[in-house]
């Protein structure tokens, strides 16, 4: 994916949950919209020139996704969530 793309918001009430889910710490399983298909742990959300990213623990290695490429995440207390882009 390029990274040069102009960033899209995604729904607000699905960054309330993936908000959610770093205040938690919560393990998630997400699913990118390259097909890319990841378990870690959610620990904070980061904003940076107009972008916004989820940083994750994968095994031990921080990993920031931009908000936009991902296409669902799931967890236990949440379903599955299929992102949205903002109206």
């Amino acid at each position: 994916m390029l990274t040069n793309e102009a960033y899209k918001p995604i729904n607000c009430d699905d960054y309330d949950n993936l908000e959610l889910a770093c205040q938690n710490n919560w393990t998630l399983v997400l699913t990118l919209k390259n097909g890319e298909q990841l378990k870690a742990k959610a620990t904070e959300m980061v904003s940076r020139k107009n972008v916004e990213y989820i940083a994750i623990d994968l095994s031990g290695e921080v990993r920031e996704l931009r908000l936009d490429h991902i296409a669902s995440f799931s967890h236990p207390d949440l379903g599955t969530v299929v992102v949205s882009e903002s109206d």
